[in-house]
């Protein structure tokens, strides 16, 4: 799969574990450890899809996504949000607020690869690399 990938995530460990589980699909990873360094690397690389975390340090996830949709270069850009918060009422907020996709932490794999080949794939096969 041809596409770039975002993950914007402030735990070290858990921006690896995102990376290693969605490295099958051949996409180039870039990361961001806050909402700010998120929003300038989202609009300097225009990534196909953003993992977001909304716990952030700085401006948290909702803020970023908030001008992430009000800025035209970034405004289509696939957004998944990846977080603890598990409640059914934080991934209605998610939907509302112009989230393509909601994944509870822990995750598995699979479905993190499954939502984005869903989202950005079409019908695009995981290769195993490395």
């Amino acid at each position: 799969m041809d596409a770039t990938v975002l993950i914007v995530e402030d735990s070290p460990s858990v921006r690896r574990l995102i990376e290693v589980s969605i490295r099958p699909l051949g996409v180039t990873v870039i990361e961001a450890e806050d909402g700010i360094g998120g929003l300038e690397a989202a609009r300097r690389e225009v990534p196909d899809i953003i993992l977001l975390d909304i716990g952030l340090p700085g401006i948290d996830g909702w803020e970023v996504l908030r001008e992430l949709r009000a800025d035209t270069r970034t405004a289509d850009i696939a957004v998944i949000i990846v977080t603890a918060h598990a409640q059914p009422e934080v991934a209605a907020a998610a939907e509302r607020r112009g989230a393509d996709g909601f994944i509870t932490k822990p995750f598995r794999p699979g479905e993190l690869r499954e939502e984005i080949v869903g989202l950005i794939g079409g019908g695009a096969e995981i290769r195993e690399t490395g």
